[in-house]
């Protein structure tokens, strides 16, 4: 149900994350065409209106079926959309009656971080480090889910060292997984944080912004 996963606005200092919706179609078109596309080989990322108004709509019809929380990545220098991030494959687990390790019906056990891109001049900046801590802060203190995934295709080197810096541990590769961006079939490296872990994952984090 979607209720499950209210629209919600993430605010830190250098980035702003707010609920995707249509009025973001032609200001992400602006921050994907703002410079060379050279870093989104591994990532599908409209290149006209019209092929970016349905990236966004499929986004919106995750948010509406209870699968995903879509975002809007805005840069606080300058008030601009920089980008796309959002929460995927959200799973409500099944608990036995009275169960100590469920949250709440409402509230989901695990979560995916990804459907991630930036504008060129807005990667390798901070924005994605505190973008990952805001919205990890929010899954773990808020939802309090069990873990936290991310995954990329296993080709892409630079995703993969990002997601390490971050602080998740390295899971595997599922083999022949999906469409890869390009149209072959990819193999995905899968990478995961478990509640366990977080507090050191938060503490690494801060220290990295500041």
């Amino acid at each position: 149900m979607s209720h499950r996963l209210a629209p919600v606005v993430l605010e830190g200092r250098y980035v702003r994350l707010e609920p995707l919706g249509r009025d973001h179609v032609k200001p992400l078109l602006a921050a994907a065409t703002s410079g060379s596309r050279e870093t989104f080989g591994f990532t599908t990322v409209a290149a006209t209106e019209a092929a970016m108004s349905r990236w966004v709509e499929v986004a919106l019809t995750a948010h509406a079926t209870g699968q995903a929380l879509p975002f809007a990545v805005v840069a606080r220098a300058g008030n601009r959309v920089v980008g796309s991030t959002r929460f995927g494959n959200v799973e409500f687990w099944s608990w036995p009656a009275g169960n100590a390790n469920e949250r709440g019906a409402d509230v989901p056990d695990t979560v995916e971080i990804g459907w991630t891109w930036y504008a060129p001049d807005a990667q390798r900046t901070g924005i994605n480090t505190e973008s990952k801590l805001l919205m990890l802060t929010h899954a773990f203190e808020t939802w309090r889910v069990h873990s936290v995934r991310l995954k990329t295709d296993a080709r892409n080197q630079r995703s993969r060292q990002a997601i390490l810096r971050v602080g998740a541990r390295f899971d595997g590769i599922l083999r022949g997984h999906m469409i890869a961006a390009d149209g072959s079939v990819r193999d995905s490296a899968y990478y995961s944080i478990v509640d366990t872990e977080w507090p050191d994952v938060k503490t690494k984090l801060h220290a990295r912004l500041r």
